[in-house]
């Protein structure tokens, strides 16, 4: 009887079946391997997709988004859209994508007011309906975006769009009594239910009062820059409002 030792050799026609398994195997192997990376270039692209979707453009890819408008009563158009965002993607991909998209919309970047850095960057521009302005902060490994846009035609119907080179203040009070705002070296009273009042101010920054009698009065620091509006409110119970950028 024929015994076969440790160094046996298996017989020649098994070597051959066992080589065509593994060549077999192996080509099954490549092939998924092959299948596989095929998929890796579009799943991890730094490329950035436009959302069709979204009011103001945004890329499809992102951890947040929220998009926030101020309306006035009896206008249907916003006067100001913001959109905020935080997209997990650098900051230079982030910037081209935006330059990219607004160019299409047909946004004229305002060059020379352009701040571009490593991690923050701060473009204006004019839209077809008004001023706007992009700023991306790099934070966290993503990136920050806030889009606002205004719009002028809305604002002037309005009676809220600021002077050339001038800032607006509204003052409203919607209280039952009279409310009282200090600024500016000026004192200006607002009976109850009276219509809201503006004036003009030069870009800076603010020290304000509101008092309403019965209430201590809110003091507070304003910061206006030229082109922008804001509103302060007193509410009906009589509390002062923090401020609101109209436009």
């Amino acid at each position: 009887m024929a015994t076969a030792g440790r160094g046996a050799q298996a017989p020649a026609r098994w070597q051959l079946i066992a080589c065509g398994l593994a060549l077999v195997a192996s080509c099954l192997l490549a092939a998924s391997a092959g299948a596989f990376v095929s998929t890796l270039p579009p799943l991890f692209s730094a490329a950035l997709t436009l959302d069709p979707a979204a009011k103001l453009p945004a890329p499809t890819r992102y951890s947040h988004r929220a998009i926030h408008t101020t309306v006035m009563p009896g206008i249907e158009a916003p006067l100001r859209t913001r959109l905020e965002a935080r997209v997990p993607a650098a900051l230079s991909d982030v910037l081209a994508f935006y330059r990219t998209e607004l160019r299409k919309l047909g946004w004229q970047e305002r060059q020379d007011d352009a701040v571009v850095g490593a991690d923050h960057a701060r473009l204006a521009f004019l839209s077809p309906i008004g001023p706007a302005a992009l700023e991306l902060d790099r934070k966290d490994g993503s990136t920050a975006v806030q889009l606002v846009q205004k719009n002028s035609e809305v604002a002037a119907r309005a009676n809220v769009l600021p002077e050339p080179g001038q800032a607006k203040l509204v003052f409203s009070n919607i209280g039952e009594t009279e409310a009282v705002l200090a600024i500016n070296e000026r004192t200006i009273p607002r009976p109850a239910g009276a219509n809201a009042v503006a004036l003009d101010l030069v870009p800076g920054k603010y020290a304000y009062g509101l008092s309403v009698p019965g209430r201590t009065a809110t003091t507070n620091m304003l910061t206006v820059a030229a082109g922008d509006t804001w509103e302060l409110t007193v509410g009906r119970d009589g509390e002062a409002w923090p401020p609101l950028q109209l436009y």
